[in-house]
């Protein structure tokens, strides 16, 4: 099977600091993969080298059969950052319209597409407003919303649910579940524990590293216990 996302030897520094080591990870087509680990573990870098917003001091990656970093790659990828990248001064459907016409979609595509992505985050009432008069958490699901409006074919998410609210979160991971079924390639980073649960597969890292990697139920095997929590806190003194 061809992986949607390839990074093979992958390894970031900043000067003397090093943030990623020899990151190897394949990602395919109807999966949903999990990076978890704490903040300054490493993730959002990981994240940002895969979409080509940054690149590797080392290593390769490809997406879609394509050497990363590469512009027309950006049609196919749905990213939703960690932090909120809006208009505040434009209402959320003129966000919305904005981000869909930088994608080669037809207009009555791009109305059905807004209406898909609003309604999934509950936020279809609220899209006359400005921005800057949204909570935190509207911000978050308008980001969401935002990944998805050219219905990509792999979508990476950076903490999608930071901020939102548990029933909402549910809708959201249900709507995952669909996407994954329906052959998208689905990269999330988290820190949520039974949020890891519901993904396919997982990679743990901690200071840069790959600490310990398989499906939720291999892991929990693996170190014979039964919270990934604990798996994670066990994987991480296993490498110090």
């Amino acid at each position: 099977m061809t992986s949607t996302i390839e990074l093979h030897q992958v390894s970031k520094s900043y000067g003397k600091k090093n943030v990623l080591t020899n990151i190897s990870i394949a990602v395919n087509a109807g999966q949903v993969f999990g990076l978890i680990g704490p903040s300054g573990s490493g993730k959002t870098t990981l994240v940002k080298i895969i979409v080509g917003m940054d690149q590797p001091s080392a290593g390769q990656v490809h997406v879609l059969n394509t050497k990363v970093p590469n512009l027309s790659l950006l049609q196919h990828i749905g990213y939703m950052a960690q932090a909120d990248a809006l208009y505040n001064d434009l209402t959320g459907l003129e966000n919305l319209a904005f981000f869909a016409s930088l994608y080669k979609l037809n207009k009555n595509v791009q109305k059905e597409r807004i209406a898909y992505a609003a309604n999934l985050v509950e936020l279809t009432s609220h899209l006359s407003k400005k921005v800057q008069n949204y909570s935190g958490g509207m911000k978050r699901r308008l980001s969401l919303a935002i990944a998805l409006i050219h219905d990509p074919q792999v979508l990476i998410l950076d903490e999608p649910t930071v901020g939102i609210d548990p029933e909402l979160r549910k809708s959201i991971w249900a709507e995952i579940s669909r996407l994954k079924e329906a052959g998208k390639t689905i990269l999330i980073t988290t820190h949520v524990m039974d949020e890891a649960e519901k993904c396919d597969q997982l990679v743990m890292v901690r200071d840069g590293e790959i600490i310990s990697s398989g499906s939720p139920l291999e892991l929990k095997s693996h170190y014979q216990i039964n919270s990934l929590e604990e798996v994670f806190l066990k994987a991480g003194g296993a490498k110090r």
